[in-house]
C-alpha cells in the first residue's frame, strides 16, 4: 500500500494537523527571539562608553541581522509548504522534526559567529548549520511530494527546489574558504542577495 493511500488526509485531521503546523510555529518564534539574547552591553557605562561598548557588539549585531532574515525566510518557506499540504504521516512529522532540530541550533551558530566571526570553527560551524536547514527542507518537501501528500505547481515547485539548491551551495563553498579565509568566507553569503533563482527556471524550463 502507498503511502498516500495511508496517510491521515488534512481534512478530517485538522485538529492533528493544525498540532503540527503550531508546534512548528513555536519552534520559528523561540529560535528568532533567541537571537536578541546574544546582543547586550555590561551595566554601570558612562555616556562616552556607551557608544564604544555598542561597536564593540557590532560582530554580534551582523549575526542577529543575518540570521532574524535567514529564520524569516525559513518560517515563510516552511509555511507555504505546510500550505499545500494535503495528507501527512509519521515519516513527514519526523523529517518536521528533524528539520526543526536545525532551526533551533541557529541562535546558538550565531552567537559563536558573532564572538569568534574570524575564526575557522565559528564560520564552519554556522555555514554547515544553515546548509543543513537547506538540505533537511528539502529533503523534507521531495520526499512528501514523491509520496503524493501535497499539490504543487511544477513551475513553483521547480523554483523553490533551484532557490534552495542555490542557498545550500553557496553556504557549502563557503566552508571550504573559511579554511583558507575565514574572514572572507562570510561575505560570501552576500551573494545570496542576488539571487538568479527566476532566470535559472525560465531558462531550464524552455
Amino acid at each position: 500500500m502507498s503511502r498516500e493511500a495511508t496517510a491521515k488526509r488534512r481534512e478530517g485531521n485538522e485538529i492533528e494537523f493544525s498540532r503540527i503546523v503550531a508546534f512548528s510555529d513555536g519552534v520559528f518564534s523561540i529560535a528568532i527571539t533567541l537571537l536578541v539574547l546574544n546582543l547586550g552591553i555590561v551595566k554601570g557605562l558612562g555616556d562616552g562608553e556607551i557608544g564604544s561598548a555598542l561597536w564593540d557588539q557590532r560582530e554580534n549585531f551582523v549575526a542577529y541581522a543575518i540570521s532574524f532574515a535567514v529564520i524569516g525566510r525559513f518560517w515563510l518557506v516552511h509555511h507555504h509548504f505546510f500550505g499545500e499540504v494535503t495528507a501527512f504521516d509519521g515519516r513527514l512529522i519526523a523529517l518536521n522534526l528533524l528539520y526543526l532540530g536545525w532551526i533551533v541550533l541557529i541562535p546558538f551558530s550565531s552567537e559563536v559567529l558573532g564572538k569568534y566571526g574570524g575564526h575557522t570553527a565559528a564560520v564552519v560551524l554556522y555555514a554547515a548549520n544553515l546548509s543543513g536547514v537547506v538540505l533537511i527542507g528539502l529533503l523534507m518537501t521531495a520526499d512528501a511530494r514523491r509520496a503524493g501528500l501535497t499539490v504543487t505547481d511544477p513551475v513553483a515547485e521547480r523554483e523553490s527546489w533551484v532557490r534552495s539548491s542555490y542557498i545550500a551551495a553557496v553556504f557549502l563553498f563557503s566552508i571550504p574558504v573559511a579554511f583558507v579565509a575565514p574572514g572572507l568566507a562570510p561575505f560570501m553569503w552576500l551573494i545570496l542577495f542576488f539571487d538568479p533563482t527566476s532566470r535559472i527556471v525560465a531558462r531550464t524550463g524552455t
